[in-house]
C-alpha cells in the first residue's frame, strides 16, 4: 500500500528521481516536467514532484513440528483480516505460499538448502538446521520488510525436489510459518510478533495414530518410529525456540478424565509474555489474580467430562507470563459468547467476535476446544499489532513535519 502526495514547482533542471528510506517507509521522490508554459513571470517548465510512502510489512512468525495445526492457525488468522488465503494465481501448482487481500504466508520449507535425496545422503533430517540456508531466509525476510520484493525459492513437498524460485510482493502483514522461524537470531529480530505452537508427546502420539493409522494405513511401529527418529533433532532445535516465543499455544491431555490416551479431550494453555509491545495478555474476571472456574450450567451445556478453566501469574523461561486455561470442550458454539464475556483484553471490534469467528469455522480442527478458541484470540491480538504499528507509521511522518 503506497500513501502518495503531490505538489508543484517551477524547475530550469532536468527531470529527475530519488529514492530514500524514511525509517519504516521507503519513500520514492519522483519529478516529472511539463513543457507547457506557465505563464508566470519567471517562465520555466512546471515540475509536478509526487511522494509516495510505501507501507513496510508486519512481520510475524510462527514455529511448530509438521502436524501441528500451523495450516488450520494460518486459515484463522487471514480470516480475521478478511478474505480466504490461496495459492499464487497462475504460478507453481506445488507452491507453499497463502496469498489474501492483507497477507502472505510463506512455509520456511521452501528454506531447505538440501533436497529428500540430497538429505538421505548425508543422513540429517529436515530439521537439522544443515539442512536449511538461514543466509538466504534472514535475507529475503529482511528484504519483505524493507518493502522489497524477492525471488523466493519453492520446496516441492511432493517430488522432495527444489523448484525455480517464485515472486513475493511485501503484503500489508507477512507470516513466517514452518521449524525454525525463531532459530537464527537474525531472523528472530525482525519479527514483530512471535508464536510457538507445543503439542505434548502424548498428544502428537494420539494424533499421529488417529491420522496415520486411519487415513495412511500405517502400522503403529512405523508410527512409533517415525516419531523416535524425529525426537532427537526436534528436542535439539525446534523445541527450544519457545522459549522466544511471545504468545504459546500449550496442548496437553486432559485431566478431566483420568488415564486419558485417546487425545480426544484437550487441555489447552495460551502463555502470554508480560511487556511485548503493542500486546497486552487476555485475562478472565480479574487481571493478574489466580482463578479456577468451571462455567458449567444454565448458560453453557457441558457434557461429561466438563469444562474447566483457569487463569494466573507464572514464569516461563524465566520470562513473566499470564497463562489462561481451558480443559475440556464446548457442546454448543453458540454458548461460548458466554465464556466470551467474561475474558478481557480480547481485542474485539464488537461483542461477540470471538464466538462469531470461531462459528464461521466450525468445522476447523480445534473448533470445539481451547486451541481453536486461542488460535483465534491470539488473531485478534495480532490484528491489534497490526493496527497499532501502522497507526504510528501514519504518525511519524507528521509528527517529523512539525520540527
Amino acid at each position: 500500500m503506497a500513501i502518495c502526495s503531490a505538489h508543484t514547482t517551477t524547475s530550469l533542471h532536468s527531470p529527475c528521481t530519488t529514492v530514500s528510506n524514511t525509517g519504516f517507509r521507503q519513500k520514492q521522490v519522483i519529478f516529472f516536467t511539463s513543457n507547457r508554459r506557465s505563464g508566470r513571470r519567471h517562465g520555466g517548465a512546471r515540475t509536478f514532484q509526487v511522494s509516495c510512502s510505501v507501507e513496510k510489512p508486519v512481520v510475524i512468525g510462527l514455529a511448530a513440528d509438521s502436524g501441528c495445526g500451523k495450516s488450520t492457525f494460518m486459515r484463522r488468522l487471514t480470516s480475521v483480516f478478511g478474505g480466504a488465503a490461496e495459492p499464487p494465481k497462475g504460478g507453481n501448482p506445488d507452491s507453499n505460499t497463502l496469498i489474501s487481500d492483507t497477507t502472505t504466508v510463506i512455509c520456511l520449507d521452501d528454506y531447505h538448502s538440501l533436497d529428500r535425496t540430497g538429505r538421505k545422503e548425508k543422513g540429517v533430517t529436515a530439521l537439522d538446521p544443515r539442512a536449511n540456508n538461514f543466509d538466504l531466509m534472514y535475507e529475503q525476510v529482511k528484504a519483505i520488510k524493507e518493502g522489497q520484493t524477492i525471488e523466493k525459492p519453492i520446496y516441492n513437498h511432493v517430488t522432495g525436489l527444489l523448484d525455480p524460485p517464485e515472486v513475493i510482493t511485501p503484503p500489508k502483514i507477512f507470516v513466517i510459518e514452518g521449524l525454525h522461524p525463531m532459530f537464527d537470531e537474525r531472523v528472530r529480530d525482525l519479527l514483530d510478533f512471535s508464536i510457538y505452537l507445543d503439542i505434548s508427546d502424548d498428544v502428537k502420539f494420539a494424533w499421529k495414530i488417529q491420522r496415520d493409522m486411519a487415513e495412511r494405513g500405517h502400522s503403529l511401529e512405523s508410527i512409533k518410529a517415525s516419531i523416535e527418529a524425529r525426537k532427537p533433532d526436534f528436542d535439539a532445535y525446534i523445541d527450544p525456540q519457545k522459549q522466544y516465543a511471545d504468545a504459546v499455544i500449550e496442548v496437553l491431555p486432559t485431566q478431566l478424565i483420568p488415564d486419558d490416551n485417546e487425545g480426544k479431550v484437550l487441555r489447552v494453555k495460551l502463555i502470554m509474555k508480560e511487556g511485548v509491545k503493542r500486546f497486552n495478555p487476555v485475562y478472565l474476571f480479574d487481571e493478574g489474580s489466580s482463578i479456577t472456574w468451571v462455567p458449567c450450567g444454565r448458560k453453557l451445556t457441558c457434557s461429561y467430562p466438563g469444562i474447566k478453566f483457569a487463569y494466573g501469574p507464572d514464569s516461563y523461561f524465566g520470562h513473566e507470563v499470564s497463562v489462561l486455561e481451558m480443559d475440556g470442550q464446548f457442546d454448543r458454539l453458540d454458548e461460548l459468547i458466554y465464556v466470551e464475556s467474561h475474558l478481557s483484553n480480547l481485542s474485539t471490534k464488537f461483542y461477540g467476535e470471538v464466538t462469531q469467528q470461531m462459528l464461521k469455522h466450525a468445522d476447523f480442527p480445534g473448533s470445539n476446544n481451547g486451541t481453536g478458541l486461542f488460535q483465534t484470540i491470539v488473531g485478534l491480538k495480532i490484528r491489534d499489532l497490526y493496527e497499532q504499528i501502522v497507526a504510528e507509521r501514519a504518525g511519524a511522518p507528521a509528527e517529523a513535519a512539525k520540527v
